[in-house]
């Protein structure tokens, strides 16, 4: 299960088993069976509340994946940061995508970024 936003609220009550309403129960019981559960929480700055929260559903097994742009792959537009960003999450699933290109060392990224430019 990917929850993408996940407002601090949210990653709150995950931690908490409070399964308020439809999110909070399914990723209750995502926990319950011991599936994969990802997180991409949206606020910053994370004060010690929200980094005390998000190391406790890490130590349960959950994956936090924060929505950082990686600059290293030359994005061009703002679709390329998102396409990383969703590229990451996928990741964590094992799923094969095209979303992104892979990181291939600074030859080939800037061989790319020529070849794009």
């Amino acid at each position: 299960m990917i929850i993408i936003p996940c407002s601090m609220k949210t990653l709150a009550g995950v931690r908490a088993g409070y399964a308020e309403g439809l999110v909070g129960r399914a990723a209750d019981v995502v926990l319950k069976e011991g599936r994969k559960l990802v997180l991409v929480p949206r606020e910053m700055p994370l004060s010690t509340i929200h980094l005390e929260n998000m190391l406790a559903l890490s130590r349960m097994g959950v994956a936090i994946v924060p929505p950082m742009p990686a600059f290293y792959n030359l994005p061009q537009t703002v679709d390329d940061i998102i396409q990383h960003i969703v590229a990451r999450v996928l990741d964590q699933f094992g799923l094969e995508h095209t979303r992104t290109r892979r990181w291939q060392g600074l030859r080939q990224t800037a061989n790319f970024s020529q070849e794009n430019g």
